[in-house]
């Protein structure tokens, strides 16, 4: 089994930054592909971005090519996604998740964290 908790979500303004990160426990989290997911209201949980476990591989929705970016730190069992440049659109609850290999959909992942909302405000 393995634990996810995402933090790091809250309010900001149009053009700000966050940065979420999900703290994993149960087993190494170098092991699994960490993807970060979001759901908006009355929408569908679309897929925003994965990293393999081992170093490299990334994949990244259209929507946030160039003003996100995920990375991990296998030594403390933390993946992160850093935020730019937001948008209000980009409003959702962010969900990390855990899988054996990186994919872009949401099947393909086995644990999932809680989420954290992420509110961006024109």
């Amino acid at each position: 089994q393995v634990q996810l908790v995402e933090s790091g979500g809250g309010l900001v303004q149009a053009g700000g930054s966050l940065r979420l990160s999900c703290a994993a426990s149960g087993r190494t989290l170098s092991r699994f592909a960490m993807g970060w997911f979001r759901q908006a209201p009355g929408k569908e949980r679309e897929f925003v971005a994965a990293i393999r476990g081992s170093a490299g591989g990334t994949a990244y929705a259209d929507s946030v090519k160039g003003r996100f970016t995920i990375s991990r730190d296998n030594a403390k069992n933390t993946v992160y996604l850093q935020m730019n440049s937001l948008k209000p659109e980009d409003t959702a609850v962010y969900y990390c998740a855990a899988g054996p290999i990186l994919v872009v959909y949401r099947n393909g992942y086995d644990y999932w964290g809680q989420g954290t909302q992420v509110t961006v405000s024109s």
